[in-house]
This record gives structure tokens, C-alpha cells and sequence, in this order.
């Protein structure tokens, strides 16, 4: 198990929730930053071999039949393991997990190593109930009302949510898409997989069920500067008028294609968690064609609206938002799908180049350049970041 921190905390109203990464009892890893976009209700049970325990562990159970993978999902968090731990797990669904907190330090996290509580959280991780087992209105009561009044995700604010996100038509013209578009057919993509950590390093993983997206890059060199210079001029103003944020560095020149026949797909991620990838700062989708149905963009945090870019125009987002990308159910979605960051992010990822796995292609910082004209040299930044320890 691993919690960001290790001492007791008090947790108020509107607080937002600390992040954790558990393992289940069925061995399955939970964490709960993807979980946002739902309400999640953390029920700390301590241990099942006491009274108290049995009776928090009891009380969830009697309102499983309100729990829902898509609205309602619902934690149950074990300081010690029940001497039947598949007996325990078989209470277990797709809406509710059993976990180990081997160490109590998700308790500790939460204020509830010492008083077992539950505390409901909103979709954006916020927490909207905190009960304790000894409540005198009763624990199970109030969990039974709150559950029940829970409104729909879509409004759980009270008021329509929008997710930050900046839609700029007109970045690249439909000819210069149509040409992206060709030059893919042309010459094909590759099945380009994600970034999973293991074991303290970040690799590349295939797994069609989490994502299901060709890849085609971008290496002649005159294709990438049509490309760069009409992100310099038509985007990157933008993002910096409207994000405060001036981008120095584009990662990624390349063709990306989500196909029905292959269940085109992206679930649900943030694009700056894995130790490899903590340089990125904004993302942005550019489509390149329209003649699809599906493959939109979803903010599970802000609702469930769906959003999606004109041909030729960019969705810019936030690395850290959670996202992901709707099955495409008819035809071929085209986008060009690039990451910005500045120079003390570029540092940053020179010296996690540490974190790759062996194989994964460490990054130089030389190709990367929105103004290559004004770039500082390459090896003194290098040397610069090795000595600070960035």
C-alpha cells in the first residue's frame, strides 16, 4: 500500500481527499485518482475480527444495492486481514472493493486510524460527509439518508459544470489535415500503448482494453516544421492568452488514429502521473477529420458532457485532468495529439530519464524546440539539471 503521507489528519467539509494507490484483497490495484468522476464513499472499517468493525463493514452492505460502477462506488478499508480473506473479498463487486491498509496509513491519511468513520467523496475528490462510527445520530442511519440523496453526477455541484478546457478552431487548414490524414494512410501506424509504473519505473504498455490507438510519428523533417510553425503562430498565443503559459517545447510529432474496427478507445488517465511524464504541463487534441461517430473527449471530474473539436481545431487541457477518450463506433478518427511544457520542464525530464525502464528511449531535449532559434544549449542545460537535482 502507498499513501501520500504518514501522519493523522483531521478532514473537514470541502477539504480535498488525499490521493492513495492500495491493493484489493482480490490482488487488484485501486487508485483513487481514477476513481474521480464518481461519488466515492470510504468506509474505514479497522477490523473485522472486532464488533465495531463488523457492524461499519454491515452497515455498507445494506445499501450495496445503491452502489453503481458509473455513479456510486464504495471502498471498504481493513487495517487487518480477515482470517477468510476470499470469504471476505466475495462481498466485493465492480462498485465495491475490499482493501488492505497493511500499515493503517490510508487511515492515518484520513483521520480514522482511531475512530473508524465513512467519508463520502464528490466527484472532483472533494469530501461532503465525514460520519463517525459513534455519531450520535447514527452511522448506519445517515449513511442510508446521504446515499439516498445523492443527486445525479452531472449535478453534484448544484450547478452546471464546465470542464477548463480551450477550443481554438482553425489551427491547422483542411488541406494541411487532409494531408496528415494521407500521410497515415500512406504509410500506416503502430499500436502505441501507455505509461504504467512498476516497481518505482515508468514503461510503455499495450493493453487494448485500457487503450486502443495507432500511432504513426512524424520524422521528415519539413513536415515537422509545417507542423510546428502553425502551432507557434495560431495556437500557442492562445494558450498563453488564456492559461497564463507559455509553452517552449512540443512533444510528440505524430499521427494518431482510433479505428472502430479496433475498438479505437482511451480510458480513463491523466497525463502527468507517471514518473516519466511529470514534465508534462498541457495537452491538446487537434482533429483532423469529422467523418466518425463516437471518440470524444469526457472530464469525468466536471460532468459527463462529451467535447469535441472542430476539423482542424485543438482541444487544450490540463495534464493533470482526468480524462478519456470514448470508443469511436464508426469509422476512423484522425488527431494530431501533442504534450507542452517550458524549460525548467524539459530539465525535469532529462533527469527522469532516470526513472525509464531500460529500453524505453531516454529523452535529449534536441528535437522538442517550439523557437528553436532562442533554445539554450542543450548539454549546459543537461549539466545544469544534474548538478541542481531537479
Amino acid at each position: 500500500m502507498r499513501a501520500d503521507g504518514n501522519c493523522e489528519n483531521a478532514i473537514g467539509l470541502g477539504d480535498p481527499a488525499p490521493w492513495f494507490s492500495a491493493r484489493s484483497l482480490a490482488g487488484s490495484t485501486v487508485e483513487l485518482q481514477v476513481n474521480a468522476g464518481r461519488w466515492i464513499v470510504l468506509v474505514f472499517v479497522g477490523a473485522l475480527s472486532t464488533q465495531r468493525g463488523t457492524r461499519m463493514l454491515d452497515a455498507l452492505l445494506a445499501n450495496a444495492a445503491r452502489l453503481d460502477e458509473d455513479r456510486i462506488v464504495a471502498f471498504a478499508v481493513l487495517t487487518e486481514r480477515p482470517a477468510d480473506g476470499a470469504a471476505a473479498d466475495a462481498l466485493g463487486n465492480v462498485a465495491l472493493s475490499i482493501i488492505a491498509d497493511d500499515d493503517g496509513g490510508i487511515s492515518r491519511l484520513y483521520g480514522a486510524s482511531d475512530a473508524p468513520r465513512t467519508i463520502v467523496l464528490d466527484p472532483m475528490l472533494r469530501v461532503v460527509a465525514n460520519i463517525a462510527d459513534d455519531h450520535p445520530q447514527g452511522h448506519a442511519e445517515l449513511l442510508t439518508q446521504l446515499l439516498a440523496d445523492l443527486p445525479d453526477v452531472d449535478d453534484s455541484a448544484g450547478v452546471p459544470l464546465t470542464a477548463p478546457v480551450l477550443i481554438v478552431p482553425r489551427v491547422f487548414e483542411f488541406p494541411f489535415c487532409e494531408l496528415l490524414v494521407n500521410f497515415y494512410e500512406e504509410h500506416g501506424g503502430a499500436e502505441s500503448g501507455f505509461l504504467l509504473d512498476s516497481g518505482g519505473k515508468t514503461q510503455t504498455v499495450v493493453d487494448r482494453r485500457y487503450k486502443s490507438r495507432r500511432d504513426l510519428a512524424i520524422v521528415a523533417p519539413e513536415l515537422r516544421e509545417a507542423v510546428r510553425e502553425r502551432v507557434v503562430r495560431r495556437l500557442n498565443p492562445e494558450v498563453e492568452r488564456f492559461f497564463q503559459f507559455k509553452a517552449t517545447r512540443m512533444d510528440r510529432y505524430m499521427v494518431s488514429c482510433y479505428e472502430s474496427a479496433y475498438g479505437g478507445h482511451f480510458s480513463r488517465h491523466r497525463d502527468n502521473v507517471n514518473a516519466g511524464a511529470r514534465h508534462r504541463r498541457f495537452a491538446a487534441s487537434i482533429n483532423l477529420n469529422d467523418d466518425y461517430e463516437g471518440c470524444e473527449l469526457v472530464f469525468p471530474e466536471f460532468g459527463r458532457r462529451r467535447y469535441r473539436a472542430p476539423v482542424g481545431g485543438a482541444i487544450v487541457f490540463s495534464c493533470g485532468a482526468l480524462h478519456q477518450v470514448t470508443p469511436v463506433t464508426r469509422g476512423r478518427r484522425y488527431a494530431f495529439v501533442p504534450f507542452f511544457y517550458g524549460e525548467d520542464d524539459s530539465a525535469l525530464r532529462i533527469h527522469n530519464n532516470c526513472y525509464l525502464r531500460a529500453g524505453e528511449p531516454p529523452y535529449t531535449g534536441e528535437r522538442d524546440r517550439l523557437f528553436p532559434s532562442l533554445a539554450p544549449d542543450i548539454s549546459e542545460m543537461t549539466q545544469d539539471a544534474q548538478k541542481s537535482g531537479v
